[in-house]
């Protein structure tokens, strides 16, 4: 009797690794930061949605979304929540890391020239050039500012991105190529 329960154990402990696998895959879905435009102020808003609550529903077949957090919150943390519907309606389309991957492709580095062929988000990320002519980091960034960030900064790759910021903290210990100094010159201006 006792091994019988022990097989019966086995079975459902076993018969748990596909719901867990199809929660795991509906929890890396949804998880991440968003940019959607709040209908109430139409301006854009980074948003993040409760991932664990939405995977779980996604099992019963369609997801219960809602937010786990907002860039206009505590303030109007009791919004009717209808930027759900941009969501609900594209929920990949919005996701900033998508946005910005989709924003390199077919694009070169505004100082170097490199093509953006794959972007990596966990190691060397690219970054983008200021008109101001100062790099910037996108864990820098908040989300929300995003869309206008697109449209004035350039697209630069992660080596030029290293050196253009050591060159700004520690000018003192650079010295320029005369060689080069005229080409970088003229990406920069």
């Amino acid at each position: 009797m006792q091994m019988l329960f022990i097989l019966f154990g086995i079975a459902f402990a076993l018969s748990l690794i596909p719901f867990g696998w199809l929660v795991l895959r509906g929890y890396r879905r949804y998880r991440g930061t968003r940019v959607v435009t709040c209908p109430e102020t139409r301006k854009t808003v980074a948003v993040e949605v409760d991932a664990a609550h939405a995977a779980v529903t996604d099992l019963a077949g369609a997801p219960d979304l809602r937010l786990k957090s907002c860039s206009r919150w505590p303030e109007r943390q009791d919004c009717g929540q209808e930027c759900l519907a941009e969501l609900e309606a594209a929920p990949d389309g919005c996701l900033v890391r998508n946005l910005l991957t989709d924003w390199y492709r077919g694009k070169t580095c505004a100082l170097c020239g490199r093509a953006f062929e794959e972007t990596s988000w966990s190691e060397h990320k690219p970054a983008v050039l200021s008109p101001q002519r100062a790099t910037l980091e996108w864990d820098d960034v908040a989300p929300e500012s995003l869309p206008g960030i697109l449209s004035t900064h350039l697209p630069i790759c992660w080596n030029c991105h290293m050196a253009e910021s050591f060159r700004r903290l520690h000018p003192e210990l650079v010295l320029e190529d005369p060689l080069h100094k005229e080409a970088r010159r003229s990406a920069v201006s």
